[in-house]
């Protein structure tokens, strides 16, 4: 769900803003380039970034004067008409004191404000700025890109006429901002309706030659708020140089350097970047926050499989597992089942479909039966937590439980598989209703039938 969208007033502009999640800490979000603050919540990865941030914290968000949702405006807009945007953005949310954070173009800004209102600044953050715009004689960062100030002028007017030329072209877009993902049309498409929602190209020329002109060196030293600056090694807009420049000029300031190319802070390896500002804030990470999804988990292992060991020997017995294992993983895949873990002779595996995981149980029932070996197995479907390979939750539990009741060669499900399945074709017999091992009340469980 998109959050509601606010409006403040900054001398004679009106500003759009959100207020997401409910934490301790305010943070303040001035997001990278053009943002359009409902388009924004269609892009996964900026909800995802959303999420993350408001997790710890009352995100504030905010379209910058003459973009997005705030209003337009005759001109560009000066950093400090721009830096007065955070403090009327503030006021209108009812926050006195905020961790702000200055994404891209929005560092300057964010650093002039920790600067000038230090009192309602808590902290500063900011990731993949610029330090100045343009070409300085003494920036040997520009002068290293472009030799002299008429190289420099020539690139900039090459570079507008590319915004005129090109602006809603999705590779346009992304080319230089997230060129990781310049391979994925849906993340490209989604990019490119923000900006021309955002913005139009004579707009954004504007806004560049406005950020040409910016220069904060000599604010640095004047920052006496705690300060992290997070940039990426091989920022594909913003040369690295800058992010150490403004860790060796800010005082006390933190410098964390992340691996990636890209330049928007909602890709590459986000999650990193957010731990470095949620320790940062409130000093201790958390970690991402695991998905929960609905799946359906399925348990199974061999019956009798301690006494066919004895029988076997060892080296039998490990043939026959092997055989075992590649006849479960085969069906794993023609079924797109998950293998989540392995344990002797027992699988744990997950599946996006209960009739598909089904299926999978009663065809490696039959095809283990054919080795000589038994197995029984148990599925349920429910909500899980996703955290990386690893798979939590109350409906994991019920698989296992539920496994624990077949017999040799006996698929069964709870009520929940079997009501999911309805038209399928799958047919299951009663068992009644069973107590599950650590689980409340009674739980109606199944056969399911080849």
């Amino acid at each position: 769900m998109v959050p509601p969208v606010h409006y403040t007033r900054s001398g004679d502009v009106t500003v759009a803003y959100q207020v997401v999640g409910d934490g301790p800490i305010d943070l303040v979000v001035g997001l990278p380039s053009i943002s359009h603050l409902e388009v924004a919540w269609e892009g996964p990865e900026y909800v995802r970034l959303f999420d993350r941030l408001a997790g710890f914290s009352r995100l504030l968000l905010f379209d910058k004067r003459g973009v997005g949702m705030s209003e337009r405006i005759a001109g560009p807009a000066t950093l400090e008409d721009r830096m007065d945007d955070i403090r009327a953005v503030m006021d209108g949310a009812g926050s006195q004191r905020a961790v702000i954070f200055g994404a891209s173009e929005s560092g300057p800004m964010s650093i002039l404000f920790a600067a000038t209102y230090p009192e309602r600044t808590s902290a500063l953050v900011v990731y993949g700025s610029t330090v100045c715009g343009g070409w300085h004689a003494d920036d040997p960062i520009a002068v290293r890109g472009c030799p002299t100030r008429e190289a420099y002028e020539q690139e900039f007017e090459a570079y507008c006429d590319r915004v005129r030329l090109h602006w809603g072209d999705p590779a346009f877009s992304v080319g230089g901002l997230a060129p990781s993902r310049a391979g994925d049309a849906g993340f490209a498409a989604w990019l490119t309706r923000m900006f021309c929602v955002g913005s139009s190209p004579n707009a954004r020329i504007a806004l560049a030659r406005m950020n040409a002109e910016i220069d904060v060196r000599q604010v640095l030293p004047s920052v006496r708020v705690p300060t992290l600056i997070v940039h990426r090694e091989m920022d594909s807009a913003e040369p690295v140089e800058y992010g150490r420049y403004l860790a060796a000029h800010i005082p006390g300031s933190k410098y964390v350097e992340l691996p990636g190319v890209d330049h928007l802070p909602s890709v590459d390896d986000m999650d990193l970047m957010v731990d470095e500002i949620e320790e940062f804030v409130t000093g201790f990470r958390r970690g991402p926050d695991p998905d929960r999804v609905l799946l359906t988990v399925l348990f199974t292992d061999i019956v009798g499989s301690s006494q066919m060991a004895a029988s076997l020997g060892d080296r039998a017995w490990t043939q026959a597992l092997a055989r075992h294992h590649a006849v479960i993983r085969g069906a794993l895949a023609r079924y797109r089942g998950r293998e989540v873990d392995t344990a002797g002779d027992g699988f744990f595996a997950v599946f996006d479909g209960p009739a598909r995981a089904v299926r999978c149980a009663l065809e490696a029932a039959r095809s283990v039966h054919s080795l000589g070996l038994d197995i029984r197995a148990g599925l349920h479907t429910g909500e899980c937590e996703v955290a990386g390979d690893a798979v939590r939750g109350l409906a994991v539990h019920a698989g296992a439980r539920v496994a624990a009741l077949a017999s040799a060669g006996e698929v069964v499900t709870t009520g929940t598989v079997k009501d999911l399945v309805g038209g399928s074709g799958l047919r299951f017999e009663s068992l009644g209703s069973r107590a599950l091992k650590g689980l409340p009340g009674e739980w109606p469980v199944y056969r399911a039938c080849s």
